[in-house]
């Protein structure tokens, strides 16, 4: 898969392709019809894909300071989208000048100049150009003009609920990883680097890998989870290590934390040297709430119960 920083990375010889465009924040189960009938439009024309993605997020940039919790990296965002069948990903730098492009500019800019987009498929409330002028309706109008055909696909619905990002947010803010997974289809994720902490966990049996994480990351609500920790990048060039974990959000409070943290323990193991590394956390399943507890002993006797659980939900026990 190609990967392009712009309009600009274009090939200039570049031919016709295919393209779908939007956020596709999470690259959820409705991003996934999305791109999956652009994938077929593409095989049935013989062309190849082009998704076009942004960053940052528009709302910061329109409304700056309100940028929503994201719900994976933009690394992240493009190797699933490679992953659905994508033969390039253009990530568009949204600024402020880019922000004010009006429609047609808009369409000339992204689709026409450098895209050659033969079909645009997009969902059937896409939204585009300046203060959101340009609709599906126009956008087939310009297709008109431009010499590509569109296609406005319903959005996905379970149970009269749209699947979306916001959705899959507030469920990740209530601590629902089950629900949020099932509507991306996967595990939410959360990444960083592994950073020096308290090392606490170390001293009562669990060493916990403390994730430094990236700013804006959807972290779900205080509690502990049940997942899976990943060695994203290994430094010495192997292949991606993955270990069950069990996973606390939240801020210690037995100890008077103050600072909210992501720890991941991966189930006995005490050898894992992870300092400096990048990682992830899949968030399978809420376990319980952050509770303070009245002793340490407490504290571990609890943890021994958590740790059981998560063995069990991740097949290890």
């Amino acid at each position: 898969m190609q990967r392009w920083q712009g309009p600009e990375d274009v090939p200039d010889d570049w031919g016709s392709s295919v393209v779908t465009l939007g956020v596709f924040d999470g690259v959820h189960r409705g991003h996934q019809q999305i791109i999956a009938r652009a994938r077929q439009a593409a095989s049935e024309l013989r062309l190849p894909l082009v998704v076009v993605t942004f960053d940052p997020h528009p709302d910061e940039v329109v409304r700056p300071g309100s940028h929503p919790p994201f719900l994976c990296t933009t690394r992240r965002r493009a190797e699933l989208l490679a992953g659905l069948g994508a033969d390039a990903v253009c990530v568009i730098k949204f600024t402020y000048d880019f922000s004010q492009l009006g429609p047609e500019e808009f369409v000339r800019t992204v689709l026409v100049d450098r895209l050659h987009a033969a079909r645009v498929v997009v969902g059937e409330d896409y939204v585009f150009g300046h203060k959101a002028a340009g609709d599906v309706a126009l956008l087939a109008e310009l297709g008109e003009k431009y010499d590509f055909t569109v296609e406005g696909l319903p959005l996905v619905t379970e149970d009269g609920v749209r699947i979306s990002s916001t959705e899959i947010r507030a469920r990740l803010a209530e601590g629902d990883v089950a629900g949020a997974a099932h509507d991306l289809g996967r595990p939410h994720r959360v990444e960083g680097v592994v950073v020096r902490g308290h090392q606490r966990g170390r001293a009562l049996g669990f060493p916990t890998a403390n994730l430094e994480t990236l700013p804006h990351a959807a972290i779900p609500a205080d509690g502990i989870y049940a997942g899976w920790l990943y060695e994203l990048d290994p430094a010495d060039g192997s292949e991606m290590q993955k270990w069950p974990a069990a996973i606390s959000v939240g801020t210690n409070p037995t100890f008077d934390g103050r600072e909210r943290t992501v720890e991941a323990y991966a189930l006995d193991r005490d050898d894992l040297d992870l300092y400096g590394a990048h990682v992830g956390v899949d968030f399978a399943l809420r376990l319980r709430p952050t509770v303070r507890f009245a002793s340490v002993d407490e504290l571990v006797a609890q943890m021994r119960v958590d740790v059981d659980q998560a063995r069990t939900l991740t097949g290890t026990d």
